[in-house]
């Protein structure tokens, strides 16, 4: 018999498909237009309790395991791509006060962010390359961030930013909430206009002497714990071009294209399996993160070719899948995905890999 947290999560999958197909795809094109997701998505994402869906069960949570977490993003990609982006960044920040020690912070945050009465994002990309971009200094009760944040997605959106920096003496990595709908003086914001997905409201941050109180801080780790737990990061990113191909396939089909439509799904199906495979291997996981990108693009392309002339016209599905396509060769990527891709594309058709 099905339990009360069984149906919860079978309700939360059919509510993302809900909001996907009848909020999220038809509001796309004008959310593209306008560079604005607007405040009635965030309500309606909320009501459903999709800002939750990180959170373990002894946190009040719904308790989804990682392939239904994977199935809600990926659908909530198909919707639009600048929301499910910005959406996406959330749940990190509803994972870390789920699991820090500092309960404080858990007890002021965590509820509201479930809830999402408070919406989040992440700047961690700061901490991945080395040198760091984003280094961390001990003072007297606190921390002191230095550093540039080179794409924050959400600004003027969420209501909280996780920001990540690692400590100059130890290299390992520490991470701070903070309330940022009236940024402190030592960060300085420069937008960022992109040509697609516009609406995640992207910026580049410079941070100078931002201190830090204790109380602000969710959490510590060894920079080799940090990396180990990327692939789950990459594994989660991996859907964003999943979403798009799940679109295009359902266009084909109302289009009249039902065997490309087919062919694209179970190629994507090919690449599902082996996104989840890499969870423990993380060069099968970055070459099938690649292979969803390529996927995303090939499409992308299909459904042009098949909707002609009109399907280049600004504003229409095709036109702006193609770009949202571009879009997940670089978003969340890393030098090494890149470097495969570069590959992958430059290469002669015969010798990519499908």
């Amino acid at each position: 018999m099905s339990t009360d947290l069984d149906l919860r999560r079978t309700q939360l999958i059919a509510d993302a498909y809900r909001v996907a197909d009848d909020v999220l795809f038809p509001a796309a094109s004008d959310v593209d237009r306008t560079s604005s997701v607007p405040a009635s998505h965030w309500t309606t994402i909320a009501e459903a309790g999709l800002f939750g869906i990180a959170a373990p069960v002894d946190a009040g949570g719904p308790g989804l395991d990682f392939g239904q977490v994977i199935e809600i993003s990926e659908v909530m990609a198909s919707g639009c791509l600048a929301t499910a982006f910005t959406w996406l960044q959330h749940h990190g920040v509803v994972i870390a006060l789920a699991t820090t020690a500092n309960q404080r912070l858990r007890d002021e945050l965590f509820a509201a962010t479930v809830a999402g009465r408070l919406r989040a994002g992440v700047a961690y990309a700061g901490v991945v390359p080395t040198p760091p971009r984003m280094r961390a200094t001990r003072v007297d009760g606190g921390w002191r961030f230095d550093g540039h944040a080179p794409f924050v997605s959400g600004w003027g959106i969420v209501d909280l930013l996780q920001i990540s920096a690692r400590d100059v003496d130890t290299d390992d990595v520490l991470a701070a909430i903070l309330p940022i709908q009236q940024p402190p003086d030592a960060i300085t914001v420069k937008p960022l206009h992109l040509g697609v997905a516009d609406a995640t409201r992207t910026v580049s941050l410079a941070v100078t002497g931002l201190v830090v109180p204790d109380d602000r801080m969710v959490s510590r780790v060894t920079l080799d714990d940090f990396f180990a737990n990327q692939n789950t990061g990459v594994r989660i990113n991996g859907t964003l071009p999943l979403g798009v191909v799940r679109r295009c396939a359902a266009l084909l089909d109302v289009g009249g294209h039902p065997r490309a439509a087919r062919a694209l799904r179970d190629r994507g199906s090919t690449i599902r399996t082996a996104l989840d495979a890499g969870l423990t291997d993380a060069a099968t996981l970055i070459a099938a993160r690649a292979d969803g990108a390529q996927l995303a693009v090939d499409a992308a392309a299909t459904l042009i070719a098949a909707e002609g002339g009109a399907a280049l016209l600004r504003g229409a599905h095709p036109e702006r899948l193609a770009r949202e396509a571009a879009f997940t060769l670089v978003a969340a990527s890393r030098p090494q995905l890149k470097e495969l891709l570069v590959d992958r594309f430059s290469a002669p058709p015969a010798a990519r890999t499908p």
